[in-house]
């Protein structure tokens, strides 16, 4: 019973790589053992798999033992047939995807970071000194209030040339942008900008004097 389910459950994943794309049609999977190291099965298991899915017209198999992709729109039949949830195998390989993508993104914006403090006039005084990030608290007196009313610059001496919000980063938010709690403010500045900044950010409103000096 437990090796009947398992091939069942491996042709119902393969059937879903299918239908993902991951296996396109036409193309030849690998062989048996192969596809035997990668669920960790004997290449019999796959054997009884790939007769399933052959049965279905999902893939051809050749006496070489050659495997063939056929139609993916059978493979979709046949998972919403039973009723198919991922496999772990499966799940595995959307987060190793995930992973890649976060990666990727991350690449990205370093890269758009460097250029911005390249290109821009105003910090090229400023390429010494590292970006900075600061996170604004829930009693934070930015909270709901826009870069432009707060005269940042004015009040910190710092240049803000990023804001990540959530999984979304805007490169060089203009004055009008809204600053909520949870955003990471990216600045650049001369020594002691930090500080400065950090402390003006996540200042509390009842803690703010009336006439607060500027710098």
């Amino acid at each position: 019973m437990q090796e009947k389910a398992s091939y069942k459950s491996i042709a119902l994943d393969i059937a879903q790589r299918i239908v993902s794309g991951e296996f396109s049609k036409q193309s030849k999977l690998s062989g048996r053992s192969l596809l035997a190291g990668q669920y960790h099965v004997s290449p019999e298991t796959i054997r009884k798999a790939m007769g399933l899915l052959k049965d279905e017209n999902i893939v051809s198999v050749s006496q070489g033992k050659e495997i063939i992709v056929l139609s993916d729109q059978n493979a979709l039949e046949y998972i919403t047939r039973n009723n198919y949830l991922k496999s772990t195998y499966s799940l595995k390989h959307d987060l190793q995807q995930l992973l890649l993508e976060r990666k990727e993104t991350d690449r990205k914006f370093e890269t758009l970071l460097t250029q911005i403090i390249e290109a821009s006039d105003r910090l090229k005084n400023l390429k010494p000194y590292h970006p900075v990030e600061i996170t604004i608290g829930e009693q934070s007196h930015v909270v709901g209030r826009s870069i432009g009313d707060l005269q940042f610059w004015q009040h910190t001496g710092a240049t803000i040339i990023a804001l990540r919000r959530g999984t979304e980063v805007t490169i060089s938010p203009g004055p009008h942008v809204i600053l909520r709690e949870g955003d990471i403010v990216i600045a650049v500045g001369n020594e002691g900008m930090y500080a400065r900044t950090e402390q003006f950010i996540n200042q509390i409103e009842d803690q703010i004097p009336l006439d607060s000096e500027k710098l």
